[in-house]
């Protein structure tokens, strides 16, 4: 469940109009992970005619929603058929549009973009229509993505597993190394969060071939973009509602998205439960940001919707103190912070209730010591991290792996059902000691990803380069596999759209991955929330294998139900 679409370069997985795995039936074992053969079958899902109501969308109403095969929505309509001169229009009031709402990044051709607010801003890569998305597929995802909550932190408890699975890639991955280090101090001191935050995100891609939504990963660090995303939906439905005669589509049929508050009120509570507030909510950023205003999205969240302090444990004397936010860099933490005695850890002055990081995900935001000082700092206090060491480690690829391996989700999750759903949108995920799926992969490189231990878009490997790259560890023989995993290649069905980027619409062949939020909190035995919490979609042309949004690879999108 790798991290690595975490960050604002985001890696879209795989292109292809269809997959070239043959149908081939295995009824007597359906759910095997270990063979490659489970992802032969064509498993293909009945479509369902679905109802809509007229107001937004939003996740927890699709279940209620009832199936009506008589009424089913038509797809939006196909980009290539708008007229050039519509297509003008519709980037012109975008334009405006994202100036006017804040849909902002920085300028990757300015330097201070990156480091000062305000400075050298443009608008954020975006499609100009929504992506059509099967309303049936969309309800699975919103289903999952608490379960997917529930299965971090049962998984982020269970340190000797987390040792253990990771043991291999420590001897070989050094990024990992570290963060296993700080994880066993944490055991040997048997360091306990009371309150445990999860802001995560479960990426996915619709098989074309066999009709399923598969998962690429879930992100349990630095789930980049609910601030954004949640302005993409409103401009599509802006867009759409005031080109519906043109168009031709219900601006309705654009779910909801409220990731940005959900995200907040998870930190506010967060911070109540910690009970002291005088207390900041701290936001672990990089030197340089681009996507900041992603960022300050949710920190104007926190201050707008919790403007004082209504915990259950402080007295009513409290209530003029409002959730407050700082930012600082891993450096700045070393620089700046102590721990006191009873654990409280104060930064610049101030005690830290919350720790939310929006760095510290890939060996680059650790340039020294320093970093990994603040890290260890951070982990060692009794403030709430989000994520948590463990909750990180729960996030990495290798534990994806393992836990699509036959009875390894049974040692978390007791209800049937619930493991049924997951497995369901597990796609295949070997190890690279396993000789059979190796052989395979050397002999037909197109149907396999290679992912390193590394996050955000530009690390997987790809095509011709998984067999070369295979070969080569074959021949050093010196354990280096054990710092990658294969995965499935999952073939998304090709679509047209309009991609904006720098003020220029072009029409593109494109393929979408689409983004669960998910929010969770716990006290001790009490689960406070666990929910799903809106949505990301990014689109990017199919003849690319980079998918970074701030990069300039992929553009953010909505989705329209079909």
């Amino acid at each position: 469940m790798g991290s690595g679409c975490s960050s604002p370069s985001i890696s879209l997985t795989s292109i292809s109009a269809a997959s070239p795995f043959q149908s081939q039936e295995s009824p007597s074992n359906p759910l095997n992970f270990c063979s490659p053969t489970r992802f032969l079958e064509p498993h293909l899902l009945k479509s369902s005619k679905i109802f809509i109501p007229k107001s937004p969308l939003k996740c927890a109403e699709v279940h209620k929603m009832q199936t009506q095969v008589e009424n089913s929505a038509k797809p939006i309509v196909d980009p290539h058929d708008i007229d050039p001169k519509l297509v003008q229009k519709l980037a012109n009031d975008a334009l405006v549009w994202c100036s006017l709402r804040g849909l902002l990044v920085g300028d990757r051709n300015s330097e201070r973009s990156g480091t000062v607010p305000g400075v050298d801003m443009v608008h954020a890569p975006v499609a100009l229509i929504p992506m059509s998305f099967p309303e049936s597929h969309w309800k699975q995802a919103c289903e999952v993505a608490p379960i997917f909550n529930e299965l971090v932190d049962r998984v982020s408890q269970d340190g000797e597993f987390l040792q253990q699975s990771l043991s291999r890639t420590r001897k070989v991955d050094p990024f990992t190394s570290r963060l296993l280090e700080i994880h066993s101090k944490m055991l040997e001191i048997n360091k306990i969060e009371e309150i445990r935050l999860g802001l995560h995100r479960s990426d996915y891609m619709l098989d074309e071939q066999t009709k399923l939504l598969l998962q690429i990963e879930l992100n349990t660090i630095s789930s980049s973009f609910p601030g954004l995303s949640c302005l993409v939906s409103e401009l599509h439905r802006s867009l759409l509602q005031q080109y519906r005669e043109d168009i031709a589509s219900d601006p309705n049929r654009i779910p909801a998205n409220n990731a940005v508050n959900q995200f907040a009120e998870a930190l506010a509570k967060a911070w109540n439960e910690y009970g002291d507030p005088r207390a900041v909510i701290m936001f672990v950023v990089q030197t340089e940001e681009r996507n900041m205003y992603d960022q300050h999205w949710l920190s104007a969240s926190l201050r707008e919707r919790y403007p004082t302090c209504n915990d259950r444990y402080i007295s009513l004397a409290y209530n003029t103190h409002q959730v407050t936010t700082i930012r600082k860099t891993l450096a700045e933490i070393d620089a700046l912070g102590e721990l006191q005695q009873d654990g409280t850890l104060v930064v610049d002055g101030q005690a830290v209730a919350v720790i939310y990081f929006r760095a510290g995900y890939a060996p680059s935001d650790y340039n020294s010591e320093s970093e990994w000082k603040a890290r260890l700092l951070m982990e060692q206090s009794r403030a709430v991290k989000c994520p948590s060491i463990s909750y990180h480690l729960a996030g990495s690829k290798k534990i994806q792996q393992e836990l699509a391996k036959p009875n390894v989700l049974e040692r978390f999750l007791e209800n049937k059902d619930d493991i049924a759903k997951l497995r369901k949108c597990f796609a295949g995920l070997w190890s690279l000691d396993e000789s059979d799926i190796v052989k395979d992969a050397i002999d037909r490189p197109e149907l396999y990803v290679m992912k390193p231990q590394r996050e955000g878009g530009g690390n997987n490997i790809y095509g011709e380069d998984v067999r070369d790259a295979l070969l080569k560890l074959q021949k050093e023989g010196t354990g280096s596999d054990a710092a990658y995993i294969l995965m499935q290649r999952i073939f998304p069905k090709i679509s047209h759209s309009i991609l904006m980027q720098e003020g220029i619409s072009h029409k593109e062949q494109t393929i979408s991955e689409l983004g669960i939020y998910g929010t969770y909190l716990r006290n001790k035995t009490e689960v406070l929330i666990n929910q799903q919490a809106g949505y990301l979609m990014r689109t990017k042309v199919s003849s690319s294998n980079e998918g970074g949004v701030a990069a300039g690879f992929a553009v953010l999108d909505s989705i329209y139900l079909v």
